[in-house]
This record gives structure tokens, C-alpha cells and sequence, in this order.
């Protein structure tokens, strides 16, 4: 799912030719972001396109040669001034006079054309990496392109006769030298899954018009002619065109250069913070702070950001923040956060911060993964990348405008990373919390699974090892023991023995005061349960991926109830899933979000749920029977969860794929019989969390 859908889309014919654009947010700027070669289409953007839309409007558009844009016949039609007279009809179709332009490697020749020959229509121009006839080429690209050649090493692949042979190897290789930095899997997989969506009859023709008019006293005398402001941003370790070119340009230009020493020839893929910022200051689009109080006529803030993918992350963060106010009255907390958490923060009467409106949903994101009680949530939590990126881009803004004294994370998978990555940007003391440590791979994903967990663990244990402050404190919810046994991965430590070295442990959280439900009699009372009910509680969390155990639990429900006769089944389908998408049951009972569910699974007899933490640990703490069904795929309750849950005793895992409705109601049936023997759940988790925040302020 994208982080920004756009506001307006459509194409623009010119001789014959369609080209699709679309159009993001509006401001008095206009930026575009020019196609780079046809390889690769306009999501190429897709980490920029998000944040520059808050401040500007933002147009992108599909290159001829790549779907959904048409792909004419013939390199003359490729040629850079064709490009251009694209870039101008479309900033023509949407009505805009003049625009800034980014332009990526050979975007790099639409973005000069424009700048020199239509002064008129642009007022600042950024070149991201030029691919040019300037400067020091790289050494080893100097094979003849059409000619059959008699090897395929190297550059030799970079030949329109091995294209038409092994289009796939050529790409392998090229996307290798375009992302040739550590942990770049994510990026490598975009650039090769667009870049098979054009053929390699198109992508030569596009390469052989990309030289046409451009030899390097033809770029010189194009440099010459710029007149508006230049940006140059160039990775030192550029392995496509190398250094020498950007570097050339930007002293043609008389502009300014950005080398970005490690980074290769797509920094705005792999150090996307760096470079948005770059253009953003560049271009001048950073808010300016309008107000200041010195340090000692303000109150202590503190800005807690909570992870919205399940609603036991809100109900133990706010646990935590009322102990933090006892040990420091002086502290004002703010939340960072969007639905439905924000819904249980309201509840509470939480102060959230305005900015949190803009943040991108993670939650629909992941709606948008889950199918029949599916969901692979690593390979989810990469495909959110601009979602992350985006929502750390609008935190990273939001700390340059305000004064906070600490950031508190549970599970800000966006902060952390971001900050290990840009360490220069963290403003404030920063504590960091997670129920689990550790991408544990599916075994259906084989191999190359195996191999991608263990290279998101490898970087995270790079990031610790790289900057061990800058998460001045790291919790664990929960005990060392409630760490799963497994290593990161292959020649990677274990990681309970990693853990326990790099975090404190605060004990598991509940989210509520035990004493509430003491007296279950009381409880059941107040909640309107009869002394003889069998009450069953079924929900299934704040997402939308339960929604096919509801519709099978309830399937479930006549059957479960002529085993149990004096059974009251409660389905609370949650913030994320109509009640009127499930089906009707006589004497069945659906809810919405329901606040304060916590006490109805304290009141309840037997409880069916999905197989998330939180949820289950609430069941557990109030020694309630409980059937759970992890996610499919979902390595988190296939795994890390099921290991704390054996430690305690607790619950009966069930499969979904093995259970039908029947098999689910004679398990109801049985769980009611069964004697509850857990262990016992600790219950000052939120006080020694809070002590040991408190200690970081």
C-alpha cells in the first residue's frame, strides 16, 4: 500500500505518444520528479514523492519505454529533448508555469535540457547521480554496445545482444552495482520486479536515443546555458557512472555538491532521510519555528510514539505513562500516534499531538496484506518501507519544530531505524521498547527467507553495535526467559544471550490494575453476565486480518452451543471491522469496539482469539481459558508469542487451516472443562518500565 495515493492522475498525448503522470498535494512550489531511465517507472519516487507532497505539489510521470506510459519505435524517439517536451506537456495538462525538477542518472539529461533550453518553466533544477558525458567515467564501460563481443564478464553485459539473450542475468548485474551497499535487498527487489515490466528491444532503444545530442561538448554547452539554482547530490561510491560525473556537472553548473561518502548511485533508495533533506533545504521548504520558550520557563515534555499494529500496544503504553506521571509530576506526555490507537487514547483522555493526522496508516497497510487469516508479516513490515519512511520524515520535522525532553518508542520501528541510520539527527534522549526481539524466518519461505531475516537481524545488531547509545535505554516487556531460544540467524548470536546483554527487562505489562478484576463475581455483575452463562468472548484485535476467524467462530456458534446450552457467545469484531460485514446468528451477540474489553475478558468463561500478545497475556494474567489461532505466516504468533505462552502454561493453540466450525465449538465445549493452572503473571511492569524511563530524563 502507498504512503500517499495521488490527489490527481491521467495521461497527456503528444505526436501519438501517451505519457501517464500523476499529481500530489498542492503548495505555491511545484516539483518534479523526473523519470530516470526506462527501467524503472515513477515509483522509483516513492520514499520522496510522500514527504515533498506536505510542502509542494509533487508530479511524477511514467517514462516512455515503461508501462503504464506507451514505448514508440525507434531511438529517436528517446532522445533527452523528447523527454523534455514530455516533462512540459504534462506540467502543461495540470496547469503549472514553473517547476523545480529532480532528475535521477540518465533523468539527469531531461533535467538539463529543461534547465537550459526552458529557463522560462524552471526555477531550480537537483541532479541526483548524472549519468553525463562529463567528467571521469568510470573505468570498464567502454565496450562497443551493439556488437556481439566474446565474453559476458562485467560490463560486457551491457551489450543489446546479451540483452536479448539473458535479460534477467543483465539485470540481476545492473541492479547489484545500483545497490551496492549492505541490507539493500528491498530496493534490489523493487528495481527488478519494475524493470520486468519493460522488454530489452525497448530498454536499447531508449539507451541508444539517451545519446543523441549528448556528447560531452554538447552537455558543456548545456551547462553553460543553466542559469537557475543546482543541487548536485552524488554518492562517492556511485558504481553505475561513478563520482567523476556529478562532481563534473556541479563545477560546470557552478552549483552545489553533495557527496555522500558510502553512498552508491541511488541515494535517495538507500539514504533517503539524507536526501530529502538535502533537497528540502536546498529548495527552502523547511517550516520555520515561530515560537520559543527558553529551557527553564517550560515544562518537561515527553513524546511517546506507539505502534499502531495492535491495540495492547496503547492499553500498556498508557499504563506506563500513568506511572511515569507519579514518578514525575513535572512531565506533559504527548502521543505520536494514529488509529486505532488514538481511539484508546481518547478513551483515556491522552493528548495527542496534531501532527499525528498526517502520519501515514500502517494499519490499513496491513489490512491490505492479510487474506483468509494470512498474514506474512516480515514480508508486510518491508513492503511498508514508505510508510516508515514517510512517518519518520513527518517526526523528524516535527522534532526540529518543538522542544521535547525524551521520545519514548514502543515498538517505533520507523524511529529507531531511521535514527541508527541518521545519528546526527537525534535531538533528545530516546528509550526504546519491544515484546520481541528477533525476524524469525517462515519456513515456507526457504532459503531466501531464511537469508533475508537473518540480514535485517545482521543490521539491527550492526546498528547497536555501531551507536550502543542511542537508544539510552532499551526495555524488554517481559522476562529473559520469555525470549525465544533461536539465534538471528546464520553465523548471528542468540538472540536471548543478545538481548539479555543490550536490554533491561521491566517485566511483562498488563495494560490494567489487577484489582479490577479480583472479584469476578462483581465484574460479571456490572457487565450485565448472568450468574449461569457460560460467557465466550470472541475478538480478534485492532486490525482488519481477523476477520475470517470472526466469520468462522461464528459459523461455529450453533454447534457450540448445543454442546453447551447455557453458552453466550460475544463477538466484538473491533475498530477495524464492520459488524455488519458478519453474519447474522440467532442469538449470537456482535459488538464493535468495545472500551474496556480487558474486563469482559476477565469476566468471560472461555475466549477465542487470534494469536497476538497482548490479548493473550490479558487472558492469561486473569487465569481465563482461551483458544488462539496465530496468523498464518505471522512469525511473531507463530513463534515468539507461543514460546512466552508454553512458559505460563496458557491457552490451547489451534490452527485455522485444520479447524472447521465444528472442531472450534467441540474445543469451546472442551476448554470450559478444563481446570486453568497458569503461572502466575507478574503485575508491576508498568512501574519498573516507568522507573526506568524515568532514569533516561
Amino acid at each position: 500500500m502507498r504512503a500517499r495515493q495521488p490527489d490527481e492522475s491521467g495521461t497527456v498525448e503528444r505526436n501519438g505518444v501517451k505519457t501517464y503522470y500523476e499529481v500530489f498535494g498542492r503548495g505555491e512550489r511545484t516539483i518534479l520528479f523526473l523519470p530516470t531511465w526506462a527501467l524503472v517507472h515513477s515509483r522509483y519516487w516513492k520514499l520522496q514523492v510522500p514527504y515533498f507532497s506536505r510542502y509542494a505539489r509533487v508530479i511524477t510521470f511514467d517514462p516512455r519505454g515503461h508501462q503504464p506510459s506507451d514505448s514508440p519505435a525507434g531511438p529517436e524517439a528517446y532522445a533527452p529533448a523528447e523527454y523534455a517536451a514530455d516533462a512540459l506537456a504534462v506540467i502543461d495538462k495540470v496547469g503549472v508555469e514553473r517547476a523545480t525538477v529532480v532528475g535521477l542518472s540518465n533523468g539527469a539529461k531531461t533535467a538539463l535540457v529543461l534547465a537550459a533550453d526552458h529557463a522560462d518553466r524552471i526555477d531550480a533544477v537537483v541532479f541526483n547521480c548524472p549519468s553525463l558525458a562529463i567528467g571521469e567515467a568510470i573505468p570498464g564501460r567502454d565496450y562497443d554496445f551493439l556488437a556481439e563481443i566474446d565474453t559476458d564478464e562485467g560490463w560486457a553485459k551491457f551489450n543489446k545482444q546479451y540483452w536479448l539473450r539473458d535479460f534477467e542475468r543483465f539485470l540481476e548485474f545492473f541492479m547489484t552495482l545500483n545497490f551496492n551497499q549492505p541490507h539493500s535487498s528491498k530496493p534490489f527487489e523493487d528495481a527488478m520486479e519494475w524493470a520486468r515490466e519493460t522488454t530489452p528491444e525497448v530498454l536499447a532503444d531508449t539507451f541508444l536515443g539517451g545519446l543523441i545530442g549528448m556528447d560531452e561538448q554538447s552537455v558543456r554547452d548545456l551547462c553553460a546555458r543553466v542559469r537557475c539554482p543546482v543541487l548536485v547530490i552524488q554518492g562517492q561510491d556511485d558504481q553505475i557512472v561513478g563520482p567523476g560525473r556529478g562532481i563534473a556537472l556541479a563545477g560546470a553548473t557552478g552549483g552545489e555538491l553533495a557527496l555522500l561518502q558510502g553512498a552508491g548511485h541511488s541515494p535517495h533508495t538507500r539514504d533517503p532521510v539524507k536526501f530529502n533533506l538535502l533537497v528540502r533545504d536546498f529548495l527552502g521548504l523547511r517550516p520555520l519555528a515561530t515560537t520559543y520558550t527558553r529551557w527553564n520557563r517550560r515544562r518537561r515534555r515527553a513524546l511517546f510514539v506507539s505502534s499502531p499494529i495492535g491495540l495492547g500496544h496503547a492499553l500498556r503504553d498508557i499504563a506506563i505513562a500513568d506511572e511515569l506521571r507519579k514518578v514525575r509530576p513535572d512531565l506533559d506526555i504527548e502521543w505520536l500516534a494514529q488509529s486505532p490507537v488514538t481511539r484508546a487514547l481518547t478513551d483515556r483522555g491522552e493528548q495527542i499531538h496534531p501532527a499525528s493526522v498526517q502520519l501515514a496508516s500502517e494499519v490499513a497497510h496491513i489490512d491490505a496484506e492479510s487474506h483468509e487469516h494470512d498474514l506474512h508479516v516480515f514480508q508486510a513490515w518491508r513492503r511498508m518501507d514508505e510508510i516508515m519512511l514517510a512517518n519518520f520524515m513527518l517526526f523528524n520535522d516535527l522534532m526540529e519544530q518543538e522542544a521535547f525532553d525524551l521520545v519514548i518508542g514502543d515498538e517505533a520501528w520507523d524511529l529507531d531505524h531511521f535514527w541508527h541510520e541518521n545519528p546526527e539527527l537525534k535531538r533528545a534522549p530516546f528509550v526504546w521498547m519491544t515484546d520481541f526481539v528477533g525476524w524469525i524466518p517462515m519456513p515456507s519461505g526457504g532459503h531466501h527467507e531464511a537469508w533475508l531475516a537473518a540480514d535485517y537481524n545482521a543490521e539491527m545488531i550492526e546498528h547497536i553495535e555501531r551507536f550502543p547509545r542511542l537508544r539510552d535505554r532499551s526495555i524488554f516487556v517481559g522476562n529473559p526467559d520469555d525470549i525465544v531460544p533461536d539465534s538471528f540467524g546464520l553465523d548471528l548470536p542468540l538472540i536471548r544471550g543478545w538481548t539479555e546483554e543490550h536490554f533491561e527487562f521491566s517485566g511483562y505489562i498488563t495494560g490494567f490494575d489487577p484489582t479490577e478484576t479480583e472479584d469476578r463475581g462483581a465484574l460479571r455483575e456490572r457487565l450485565g453476565y448472568a450468574p449461569g452463562e457460560k460467557v465466550c468472548i470472541v475478538t480478534v484485535g485492532g486490525s482488519g486480518a481477523g476477520a475470517s476467524l470472526l466469520r468462522r467462530v461464528v459459523a461455529s456458534y450453533p454447534e457450540a452451543k448445543r454442546r453447551v446450552p447455557e453458552l453466550r457467545m460475544v463477538v466484538v469484531a473491533g475498530p477495524r471491522i464492520d459488524p455488519q460485514s458478519l453474519p447474522r446468528v440467532e442469538g449470537l451477540e456482535v459488538h464493535a469496539y468495545v472500551p474496556g474489553l480487558y474486563r469482559h475478558l476477565a469476566a468471560c468463561d472461555v475466549a477465542v482469539v487470534q494469536g497476538g500478545l497482548t490479548t493473550c497475556m490479558e487472558l492469561t494474567a486473569n487465569r481465563r481459558p482461551f483458544l488462539y489461532f496465530p496468523l498464518q505466516n505471522h512469525f511473531e504468533q507463530n513463534f515468539h508469542v507461543p514460546h512466552r505462552l508454553g512458559r505460563y502454561g496458557a491457552g490451547r493453540r489451534m490452527e485455522y487451516a485444520s479447524s472447521p466450525p465444528e472442531i472450534i465449538a467441540e474445543a469451546i465445549a472442551r476448554e470450559l472443562a478444563r481446570e486453568v493452572t497458569y503461572r502466575p503473571v507478574e503485575t508491576g511492569g508498568a512501574a519498573s518500565a516507568a522507573a526506568l524511563i524515568a532514569e533516561s530524563l
